[in-house]
């Protein structure tokens, strides 16, 4: 389910004090009835508001782009009560000249990216390159477009329109007189940008697939032996005259042991380009590439997608707008038809015959621009040329018209680039001045203060879970919950929607893990119990650092990390493994050796079986919010942050690596995961906070932790 249709009016957000009714919201598409907004007067809730809804679905399919080890999330909730500095996210795709998209607020000076120029009758995509680029405050707008896409700006940006450029408000009159949209009128452009794939185990295997079996040769080899006969051996080779696919499959093949050697195949000369090629013999390192490019039994939408990429790069073209996939192998032409059905290409046959009389069938993409771009998001492949858009008209074919234009009622970072055309593609349209970053992926409310005081509420998930695990085609996979807001935040001490969750899991006997920052859980230990008697069950808390002076600060309105420890010395006394998420790792802040060796220390003596930290990750959005609570707080970081994080949302690996060697060998020096002491040594140890049965919870970002404690970065959905 995505939360793109949700809209919840202004009045409905007003209402008294005391609990009850305050209004209700339009919610055509994802719930079954209107919200209903609550207030209470306790000093918990005091200043939030509870929208009360019906939902459809619950069990959600995480978008294929996210970096996290499930497939399957249940969220009770969204938004939460705690206010952590860093959970804020954000960010507008914009197109890059090499076909890909990369966030706005990660654009710098001297990128290429796509813009337009008007020739003849129409406006035409062009590269361009990023000459500046800054941020202001301003306050935020919604626009949503009929296919859609949703655009969050402020009231001064500018969108082509069918009827030119258009601010986003305006007025017919006075001061504030200027074109600006209404809903008569549609934006240019293609809609919403596709998603690009994982890089994936399943990915990187189609990929090899397409492209060996288009363009590769597997031949046996003749070579003379010391004793004078001759001897055959089995041979790969792959010959390209582009570099990219080359590269990529090198290196495909290299991360599963296979090294290749890479050699000139032909020479440039006035009518054709040089060749490259690859190579490698030798039976065992044949035979894994064979048994790489076999036929899966059952493929994965991940392995369609990098075999689509893969047979693109080796066979495909796109030349006057025209994109083609062309083969004479039946079998492949027949997987190359299936795997575009299932990612819903729309696509004519074309019969022809090669030089030689063989005949030859081409699959072309239609749909226009925009279904072409949605293969090169969608699929990836290596080759930029093939990817190119240059010169191609912007047509109003797409369903783009303006649905509504909302005022989110707050004021929020705003970017802005100058580019040589004076403007951009920013998620799929033709844009001007300064964007914001969009709201959160999965909230229809604004990443800032609505996050934190705007709680949506699924009064109905228990039903709809108990509905969804009995369907038919529900498959019984792994479920994770507190992946996007803890599902044991504060609010589930008055609505209590997870015993009736864990009940149907329990029922179901499916496998499900919970990671989060709160207590509350405690309450559900026997449903916990019954569920680690019939399916697998992992448990994580999550503990960035035991410094309560820097919790109190990061995370104002979670249990302290004392009690979250306490809550995994608990978890463990009655028979639950439980690990420690030990996130975020916040550089320059929680980060000191004795600082990581406190928190790993008292990880282990809480029994902790495992231990996992995540450096801290700022997403567009999310480092807006962090700074300014950087500047406030530690104002001499700041410029250490710029230059840490300056190259976009992640620490560099050699710091993440830094991280996790440290933590690996602490866990292995006190012993972490291998001594359970319960909740009574937990408790009799000094300083350590009671663990509360009953007490409310935090925010989680990730599903059952790895069993690892190998550095990743926190991925702030």
């Amino acid at each position: 389910m995505r939360w793109d249709a949700l809209r919840i009016q202004d009045d409905a957000a007003t209402g008294p004090a005391a609990p009850g009714r305050a209004g209700a919201g339009t919610t055509p598409t994802l719930f079954e009835r209107s919200a209903i907004a609550r207030t209470f007067d306790t000093p918990g809730f005091r200043g939030m508001t509870f929208f009360e809804v019906h939902a459809k679905s619950i069990i959600n399919r995480v978008p294929e782009a996210s970096r996290v080890p499930f497939r399957w999330t249940i969220n009770p909730y969204r938004g939460c009560s705690h206010g952590c500095v860093y959970c804020q996210v954000g960010e507008t795709p914009i197109l890059m000249a090499d076909g890909r998209t990369r966030p706005l607020a990660d654009l710098r000076p001297g990128d290429r990216i796509y813009g337009t120029v008007r020739r003849g009758n129409y406006r035409r995509y062009v590269p361009t390159t990023v000459l500046a680029h800054w941020q202001t405050v301003k306050p935020a707008y919604r626009v949503t477009l009929e296919d859609g896409t949703r655009l969050i700006t402020s009231g001064d940006h500018r969108f082509l329109s069918d009827r030119g450029w258009k601010h986003v408000t305006g007025a017919e009159q006075g001061p504030l007189q200027r074109p600006h949209l209404t809903l008569n009128n549609k934006l240019m452009g293609v809609g919403a940008f596709a998603e690009p794939p994982k890089d994936s185990p399943a990915y990187r295997r189609g990929y090899l697939c397409g492209m060996i079996r288009g363009d590769g040769c597997i031949s046996r080899g003749r070579h003379r032996r010391a004793d004078g006969s001759t001897g055959f051996s089995p041979q790969f080779r792959l010959a390209l005259t582009d570099p990219e696919a080359l590269d990529r499959t090198r290196g495909y093949l290299a991360r599963i042991g296979i090294g290749c050697t890479q050699f000139t195949f032909a020479e440039a000369s006035t009518t054709r380009q040089r060749m490259a090629a690859i190579h490698c013999s030798g039976r065992d390192q044949v035979h894994t590439i064979e048994w790489l490019i076999g036929w899966p039994d059952a493929p994965t939408l991940d392995w369609r997608k990098g075999f689509l990429a893969g047979i693109f790069d080796a066979e495909g073209s796109h030349s006057r707008g025209i994109l083609r996939i062309s083969n004479t192998d039946p079998a492949l032409l027949e997987w190359l038809r299936t795997c575009l059905r299932e990612l819903g290409f729309a696509f004519a046959t074309e019969r022809r015959f090669t030089a030689n009389g063989k005949p030859l069938t081409c699959f072309r993409i239609t749909g226009g621009l925009p279904e072409k771009l949605r293969f090169f998001l969608t699929t990836d492949p290596a080759i930029t040329r093939k990817r190119s858009i240059e010169g191609t008209a912007i047509k109003g074919n797409a369903r783009l018209g303006v649905t509504s234009i909302e005022p989110l009622g707050l004021d929020l970072p705003m970017f802005d680039i100058t580019t040589g055309t004076g403007d951009f593609i920013a998620n799929g349209v033709v844009s001007h001045n300064c964007f914001a970053r969009s709201s959160h992926t999965y909230l229809d409310l604004d990443a800032g203060h609505d996050f934190d005081s705007k709680i949506v509420v699924k009064v109905n998930a228990p039903e709809l879970v108990r509905r969804e695990l009995g369907a038919r085609k529900w498959a019984g996979e792994h479920i994770a919950m507190g992946t996007n807001v803890d599902c044991y935040q504060r609010a589930e001490g008055r609505y209590r929607l997870m015993p009736g969750i864990l009940q149907a899991l329990v029922d179901a006997r499916n496998p499900f893990s919970i990671l989060t920052k709160g207590t509350m859980i405690l309450r559900d230990l026997d449903l916990l119990e019954q569920a680690a008697e019939v399916t697998d069950v992992g448990l994580s808390v999550s503990v960035g650092c035991a410094d309560e002076e820097l919790w109190r600060t990061l995370e104002p309105g979670t249990p302290s990390p004392q009690r979250r420890l306490g809550v995994c010395a608990a978890l463990t006394a009655r028979g639950l493994p439980c690990g420690v998420l030990m996130g975020p790792v916040v550089p320059f802040l929680s980060d000191a050796p004795a600082q990581l060796d406190a928190t790993v220390r008292q990880a282990a003596e809480a029994g902790a079986s495992h231990v996992t930290p995540i450096v801290l990750h700022l997403r567009p959005g999310a480092r807006e919010w962090f700074l300014a609570w950087l500047a406030e707080h530690h104002p001499a970081l700041v410029p250490r942050y710029r230059e840490l994080y300056g190259r976009g949302a992640y620490t560099p690996k050699a710091y993440q690596r830094q991280i996790g060697e440290q933590v690996r060998a602490l866990a292995e020096r006190h012993g972490l995961g291998r001594r359970g002491p319960g909740i009574r040594a937990w408790r009799d140890r000094p300083g350590r906070a009671q663990p509360e049965q009953r007490s409310r919870g935090g925010d989680g970002s990730s599903g059952g932790g790895p069993g690892d404690t190998g550095p990743v970065q926190l991925s702030l959905l």
